[in-house]
């Protein structure tokens, strides 16, 4: 068994990401390069925050709901206050102002009538209503004093419906000037929402349950599902055909209105969380599994007898919309966008990503050139960039296991460390990377070298006594340093050939002034895990972990002194470029910035709230992210 570091100090900081997509899903609440990152579309809707994706793109955050009005024309909405545009049927995606990018509110539904006018819904306690007559140029927020809305459908620029939390149902006949409650006959989230014209609605929720309205909402009947399953999405076409669709591959058809509810084989056990009709006959299912780990479309021509398996080729897909029999666009898990102009026979990603897990350590030696790894149990990754990330090319590492760790000291050469002892070296900018013997099968947390030759290794902990490897020749052969104790090392920063100083759980903290031959504990004044540490010079550090610990050194860590970080959130990475700035990085798309030393810490403006794992700086305000999901955010200074 592993040390606990991955099931803990992981799971604390990336539990964010997680809890963003579980709440609305579950129970609410061959190398691969990428395109450019620093598009103009990009920097002049995060110019607010100074940070942007590079990976994925357009952008990494999960989107729940698409909406097309043709084949040209589309708005998809996610966490975080997401939304997308094209107008081109997907060949180029805009990120827009949506007023609430940047805050924890999650945009669940969206409804367009026409190219220009539609409505997006969501929140996390109370409502979020977003409003566009301009094609999403400007969105004006509407008031509904109710729970939050997980979807909605408009019949005309003025007709509409939204469904949500604790059987919520809103309805407006204005255009959203005014939003009506009506009585749904449950209390549980209703989780989709499909009229078919100004009369006929269905909505659906946990348990089966299915009601439904002939006359817009004054009264909602119950109906008979004929199954308990939870129910995620519905389309209906006209006042009798519909679909609605669920957990463990559920599909349900009626020809009546919903009278009669039938079972239909859908051919999987996946999750299925949203289904788009363009007639009785055509039809579109999307899902995937619960772990994320596979995508599901599936697709029927004779109005769900029958169901066919379409390849995705990417992970869980949560919404779909279809403008006809052949055009239609799928969205889902990290910024994930399908295309299809052919009824699903083919789908082409309109998202460019090197997708992995996560990625879990950044090392950048200058502006441009810069290498990150991670991977996944029994996976490695390595992403590297010559342009500042605006494009990022995937490594082959020569390894099975995730990799933890990597240092480069100059363009070329750099190690990762990783699950197992593995440890990967590469002299030429990673075209090859070589294996290392490490001499342990203990994880390999961290990894830092001063030069070519002189570096250390850290990892270890439970099953194995804490590691720490010494090399004066480049990794071509590395010392074990015998300890006696079990607490895992997760961060190291070497200065010089002889400095170095590591950190781990339990507040442990180790100095050696003598190349690694011996270390020294350190008093930190914390018992809390301890995860990374930046040294700019011999005596100037400064090491983070969990519940915003950060602690500062400025006498090689005679004394360390602790810093006001303004959160309680983990914090699991951290960089100086010189003594005075600095930024660190977390949980819930944390990343403070200092000027000062750290006397002062400023929270910065970011567009996610995945989990974030370290950072790189290069400059005093430039530095790369990565973290949870692929992600990879850069700061660039406002010009």
């Amino acid at each position: 068994m592993k040390k606990q570091i991955k099931p803990t100090v992981k799971a604390r900081l990336f539990q964010g990401a997680f809890l963003l997509v579980i709440p609305f899903l579950l129970n609410d609440v061959t190398p691969v390069v990428l395109g450019q990152g620093d598009s103009s579309n990009q920097s002049s809707t995060h110019a607010r925050a100074q940070w942007v994706w590079q990976n994925p793109l357009p952008q990494g955050n999960w989107l729940f709901g698409v909406s097309f009005t043709d084949a040209n024309n589309g708005t998809a909405v996610g966490w975080y206050g997401t939304i997308l545009r094209t107008t081109d049927g997907g060949r180029n995606w805009v990120l827009q102002p949506s007023g609430i990018l940047g805050t924890n509110i999650g945009l669940y539904g969206v409804s367009f009538t026409d190219a220009n006018t539609g409505t997006v819904v969501g929140g996390v306690t109370d409502a979020t209503i977003l409003r566009t007559t301009d094609g999403g140029a400007n969105w004006v927020s509407q008031t509904s004093e109710t729970n939050y809305l997980k979807a909605v459908s408009f019949t005309d620029t003025n007709t509409g419906t939204a469904v949500g939390g604790y059987g919520t149902i809103v309805r407006t006949t204005d255009g959203g000037a005014n939003w009506v409650s009506q009585t749904s006959g449950t209390t549980s989230d209703l989780n989709a929402v499909s009229f078919s014209d100004a009369n006929n609605g269905t909505a659906v929720s946990w348990y089966g349950i299915i009601v439904r309205t002939t006359d817009g909402g004054a009264n909602w009947v119950m109906q008979n599902s004929g199954t308990g399953n939870f129910l995620w999405g519905v389309s209906f076409t006209d006042a009798n055909h519909g679909t609605a669709v669920g957990e463990h591959g559920t599909i349900r058809g009626t020809i009546n209105g919903g009278r009669t509810w039938f079972h239909e084989t859908s051919g999987t056990t996946n999750f299925l969380w949203g289904v788009s009709f363009t007639d009785a006959n055509n039809g579109t299912a999307v899902g995937g599994t619960a772990a994320d780990n596979g995508g599901t479309i599936l697709r029927t021509t004779d109005g769900g007898s029958t169901w066919v398996s379409q390849i995705s080729e990417t992970n869980n897909l949560v919404g779909v919309s279809f403008t006809d029999a052949n055009n239609g666009t799928a969205v889902g898990s990290f910024g994930a966008i399908l295309r299809t102009t052919n009824g699903g026979n083919n789908w082409r990603s309109q998202s460019r990503a090197v997708t992995v897990l996560s990625l879990e350590d950044v090392s950048f030696t200058d502006a441009n050139n810069g290498t990150a790894v991670g991977g996944a149990i029994g996976e490695s990754t390595i992403v590297r960039t010559t342009d500042g990330g605006n494009t990022w090319v995937g490594q082959r590492s020569g390894a099975n296991n995730d990799l933890h760790g990597v240092s480069f000291t100059d363009a070329n050469t750099g190690t990762a460390v990783g699950d197992f002892g593995t440890i990967v070296r590469t002299t030429d900018g990673g075209n090859n990377w070589v294996r290392q013997r490490s001499g342990t099968r203990a994880d390999l947390w961290g990894v830092s070298f001063t030069d070519t030759n002189h570096g250390t290794a850290v990892g270890g902990g439970a099953n194995f006594p804490s590691k720490i490897l010494t090399t004066t020749d480049g990794g071509s052969t590395w010392t074990n340093q015998p300890l006696k104790f079990y607490i895992p090392l997760t961060g190291v920063s070497r200065t010089d050939a002889n400095t170095g100083t590591v950190v781990g759980g339990a507040g442990i903290i180790l100095r050696t002034t003598d190349g690694g031959n011996n270390w020294v504990q350190q008093a930190s004044g914390t018992t809390v895990d301890l995860l990374r540490l930046s040294f700019t010079d011999a005596n100037t550090g400064t090491t983070v972990g969990q519940f915003g610990t950060i602690l500062r050194t400025t006498d090689g860590g005679s004394h360390w002194v602790p810093q006001q970080s303004g959160t309680t959130d983990v914090l699991a990475g951290v960089s100086f470029i010189d003594t005075n700035h600095g930024m660190a990085c977390g949980g819930l798309g944390i990343i403070l910035r200092t000027t000062d030393g750290g006397q002062t810490w400023m929270r910065e403006s970011t567009p996610t709230q995945y989990g974030l794992s370290n950072v790189s700086c290069t400059g005093p305000d430039v530095g790369t992210v990565v973290g949870y999901g692929g992600s990879i955010l850069r700061r660039k200074p406002v010009r």
